[in-house]
């Protein structure tokens, strides 16, 4: 599958989506996706973080035709029939990139394709849960990786 955010592959995440500007989540589009698809799961993480791999961003049970999230997409924890999860800032919804002065992470958003039409998890599920419920079930997958670094 191919993702795409406001950003190439590789290169540096702009300020607005991150805690040092708006701190919006980015547009996302994906595609390529197999036909027999009824969900998507995202998931953007910052596997650089000093305390291990970090959770910015879960959203699930997001409907087969829906193959985009808008940018500033509303940080409730159910929005229509899409739910998102706990990041690792404590908050439901998306929280940008937040790193110490003088590094630079790699921030990864995964879409994942599964063959269920909801993971059956309430809103403001954990990673874990998310991850839980979506074994066996991902029958597609893809990423992009942008970079941000504090100076």
């Amino acid at each position: 599958m191919k993702v795409e955010a406001p950003f190439k592959e590789g290169q540096d995440i702009p300020r607005k989506y991150t805690c040092d500007g708006e701190d919006v989540s980015p547009q996302v589009k994906w595609s390529g996706q197999p036909s027999n698809t009824k969900s998507f799961v995202l998931i953007m993480d910052d596997p650089d973080a000093p305390v291990g791999t970090f959770t910015h961003w879960i959203v699930y049970d997001i409907p087969a035709s829906q193959t985009s999230l808008q940018e500033n997409f509303p940080k409730r924890s159910e929005v229509r029939s899409i739910k998102q999860g706990i990041n690792d800032f404590g908050r439901v919804g998306y929280g940008g990139p937040c790193l110490p002065r003088g590094h630079t992470h790699r921030y990864y958003i995964k879409v994942y394709a599964l063959d269920v039409e909801s993971l059956g998890l309430r809103p403001g599920a954990t990673r874990r849960e998310v991850e839980s419920k979506m074994q066996g079930h991902i029958i597609g997958q893809g990423q992009t990786m942008g970079r941000y670094g504090r100076r």
